[in-house]
């Protein structure tokens, strides 16, 4: 049950989070998950290597 912009995260894309812990972050998608809640979680990596998770509703693709 993902949105359009959800629905259109695949892995490599380069995205921004808008939303979230990890507001105003940018980095590149490399796991896509589907949480036992039914959310959409996504691992972004940054530039510099560091990775975190977010859920994909907070990201927009770039």
């Amino acid at each position: 049950m993902g949105t359009q912009e959800t629905e259109k995260l695949k892995d490599g894309d380069h995205c921004k989070v808008v939303g979230g812990t990890h507001k105003g972050k940018s980095g590149t998608v490399r796991d896509i998950n589907i949480s036992k809640t039914g959310q959409t979680t996504i691992t972004v990596e940054q530039e510099n290597g560091v990775r975190f998770k977010t859920l994909a509703k907070n990201v927009v693709v770039q």
